[in-house]
């Protein structure tokens, strides 16, 4: 009878370590999980292009520098958002990327190899505005009366 009162009370004890473990590495976890979301920057610069194609090479570009969690090229205004952990790679880092596939930025001139080597559609004018707004500003004609 000794022999399985002190069984159940080994079997209980492990089962209370077991659980006390598991508390304590979710805890952990959760901790690291917000220092990752801590770290994570917002960043919007212009970048020359022109059509769908050259929004995939842009984004992919961008998107493969280590850090990067998302980017999005806009073809109308010319302007990328990334967002991007600042603990792990910066801004020029990803301005570089970018260049290197052929593409201009507000920072950094495209390589012009890499340049020579896109498709037609996407050779785009080198003085072209980029990281504008979009917006189509109405005439105005408060100074004068129709």
């Amino acid at each position: 009878m000794k022999k399985v009162i002190l069984s159940v009370a080994v079997i209980i004890a492990m089962g209370f370590t077991s659980c006390k473990n598991e508390t304590k590495k979710e805890t952990e976890t959760n901790t690291t999980e917000v220092s990752k979301e801590m770290a994570m920057t917002d960043l919007s610069f212009g970048v020359r292009g022109n059509c769908g194609l050259c929004k995939s090479t842009i984004e992919k570009a961008a998107n493969n520098v280590d850090g990067v969690a998302s980017a999005n090229w806009d073809k109308d205004k010319k302007k990328i958002d990334v967002s991007f952990d600042s603990s792990k790679t910066d801004e020029m880092a990803i301005h570089n990327a970018i260049a290197e596939s052929g593409y201009d930025t507000e920072k950094v001139a495209g390589s012009e190899k890499a340049y020579e080597s896109l498709p037609d559609c996407c050779k785009y004018d080198h003085d072209m505005e980029m990281n504008h707004s979009g917006d189509v500003k109405a005439d105005d004609h408060s100074d004068h009366n129709h």
